[in-house]
């Protein structure tokens, strides 16, 4: 990702450049044990380009920035219909939790994280190089 951004009622609240834009969702049951998992996969995955051209480097290779928005959306069940189910979502206050728990070890992990703002209406602007998505869950 060549930049992520993230703004609250008009204001941009983070900004990044190079790096990765993280969704995180957090679902009932999840605990400190799956973010720090996480979080270690993440700092570690080598999806950035070398010199070759090949994707082996990972955001600390390239000094990147880490934006960490919450997303509860990503649990979304739309198996039983058209509207979707969110009740794997994490109940808010845990989702919180582990959000705010999750934020606080990639800044002791990580020396550029950003982030949106919990439960807010965010409009969140990315700039995707490839595109690169990757869905990353640990159990």
């Amino acid at each position: 990702m060549s930049q992520a951004r993230v703004e609250v009622g008009g204001l941009t609240i983070a900004e990044i450049g190079a790096g990765l834009l993280v969704l995180v969702c957090a679902e009932r049951g999840d605990s400190e044990t799956q973010a720090d998992r996480l979080l270690a996969k993440i700092l570690k995955l080598r999806i950035f380009s070398d010199d070759a051209g090949k994707m082996n480097r990972s955001v600390q290779d390239i000094a990147g920035g880490m934006l960490v928005v919450s997303q509860f959306t990503l649990a979304a069940d739309t198996s039983g219909g058209n509207r979707p189910s969110f009740t794997n979502a994490a109940a808010p206050g845990d989702g919180r939790r582990l959000y705010d728990y999750f934020v606080a070890q990639a800044r002791a992990a990580h020396p550029v994280v950003q982030t949106g703002e919990f439960a807010a209406d965010m409009k969140v602007h990315l700039v995707n190089d490839g595109p690169v998505t990757i869905p990353l869950t640990v159990r």
